[in-house]
């Protein structure tokens, strides 16, 4: 038998690219459906008569059984027990039959009062949120799955790298969900970009077999190499995670950044349209340029954090740039999308910068065997975030921010004056700022080496 032949799977380059590829595509089909219905609250508006707090209500519907029935929780003990195969799986399923719920929800449910409310929301909105719900848990359980299999596969490489592309690629997802759902809706109909989003599934799960077979043979190859393991997944061993501050610090910052991203990102078409007064074709494109600039930027941080260090800096300056884009968001001055498109620019950076150093971070502080845990466990912090910000922007929009009636191919809809929620997206940044100061002071103390290159030598 050769040398090469001898080689762990995952010390064959190519293979371990390879793999990451795969999974960041079916990844990437995940964000897309997150993201279909963002650009379209509008539409939404104008054709079923949804209003800003139902909009809200929908996407607060991310959090239902992520965050209140634990699923991320049981999600994560789950992987670290059963392995990144069978999870994963498990999870394209439940993201499948998500979308076919929501698709069911908005093509064939009566938006109006005849088909009746449940605990006191439209049926229809009920109905869509349910599979909101359902295939959250499937797409926030995929992405701790995905973070697992590369610090499987990249332990001791390319690590930051990896996951700055992986970050990428799923970015990808709800780039195109932001660009392309309004032109989809134009030729088709309101529900069809639900429709696409399945099929896109679909093939992203029959991508995630492909790598299974691949993550088999490098399971069978370690396990003949090892003797007796240490490594092996144990409940009491949580106790590592929870009494451990670095990793709290960067849930809380996780939680107070993405909930000035994400929740943003919902209502960003809404805003170009209300504030800069662009049609709602070019609302979801500019928004866009945040993924967009994640495709080159994410990778590129990531690759500069595993040679040289420097992750906790990496997140305090992404968290100042995200201050500044909200507070000029906030501000009542220059009105033009071209202004506004740079402002998104800004915000594409602050994405790229403050990911591309926060998830290769916790496998520094947190053992192989629990990373799983530790990464559900931030992603349960995360959809307090996910799901509440949103229902917190509509009510206030629909509260407090209601500035008359305008023109939207030749039905009226709500005006928003949108200031208030920039104020509060921007205390969001400055928090998360002050968490990222912090962490680096505790790094310094306790020695995690977030400052640190993660490519020895």
């Amino acid at each position: 038998m050769s040398q090469t032949a001898k080689k762990r799977i995952s010390e064959s380059k190519a293979a371990r690219w390879t793999a990451l590829i795969i999974v960041s595509f079916t990844m990437m089909w995940g964000y897309f459906l997150t993201d279909a219905l963002s650009p379209l609250m509008t539409m939404l508006e104008e054709q079923m008569g949804w209003t800003s707090l139902e909009f809200g209500q929908f996407n607060w519907a991310y959090c239902w059984f992520n965050v209140f029935l634990f699923m991320l929780i049981f999600g994560g003990i789950i992987l670290d027990k059963m392995g990144v195969r069978f999870t994963g799986i498990v999870t394209c399923i439940l993201m499948l039959a998500g979308a076919l719920i929501k698709y069911y929800a908005v093509n064939y449910i009566s938006p109006g009062a005849e088909a009746g409310t449940i605990f006191g929301m439209r049926t229809q909105v009920f109905v869509a949120c349910l599979g909101y719900a359902i295939f959250a848990v499937g797409t926030e359980n995929c992405g701790i799955t995905v973070s697992k299999v590369i610090t499987k596969w990249f332990a001791g490489k390319e690590l930051a790298l990896a996951m700055g592309v992986q970050v990428a690629v799923a970015r990808l997802g709800t780039a195109a969900a932001l660009v392309f759902s309004p032109m989809i809706v134009k030729y088709f109909s309101l529900s069809a970009p639900l429709l696409f989003s399945a099929i896109l599934l679909c093939i992203g799960f029959l991508a995630y077999l492909v790598f299974c077979r691949m993550d088999k043979q490098f399971d069978t190859e370690v396990a003949q190499q090892q003797t007796e393991s240490d490594d092996v997944f144990r409940v009491k061993d949580l106790k590592l995670i929870i009494t451990n501050r670095g990793f709290w610090l960067i849930a809380l910052l996780c939680l107070m950044f993405y909930s000035a991203v994400f929740p943003f990102m919902k209502y960003a078409a809404s805003l170009m349209e209300n504030k800069y007064g662009v049609s709602t074709t070019l609302a979801g494109i500019i928004p866009s340029l945040i993924p967009f600039g994640n495709l080159i930027m994410t990778p590129l941080f990531g690759g500069i954090y595993d040679k040289k260090g420097k992750g906790a800096t990496i997140m305090i300056i992404g968290s100042l740039l995200l201050i500044l884009v909200h507070v000029l968001f906030a501000l009542p001055l220059l009105n033009y999308w071209w202004f506004a498109a740079f402002i998104m620019i800004i915000l594409g950076v602050a994405f790229s910068l403050v990911p591309s150093a926060m998830w290769p971070s916790v496998p520094k502080i947190i053992p192989q065997k629990l990373v799983g845990s530790a990464y559900a466990l931030i992603f349960w912090v995360q959809n307090i975030g996910l799901g509440f910000v949103p229902l917190l922007i509509g009510g206030i929009l629909d509260k407090y921010c209601k500035a008359g009636v305008r023109l939207v191919d030749g039905a009226e809809v709500t005006q928003y004056n949108y200031t208030l929620p920039m104020v509060i997206f921007a205390l969001f940044g400055i928090v998360a700022l002050l968490l990222a100061l912090r962490l680096k002071a505790v790094d310094k103390k306790e020695g995690y080496g977030l400052e640190e290159p993660n490519i020895k030598g």
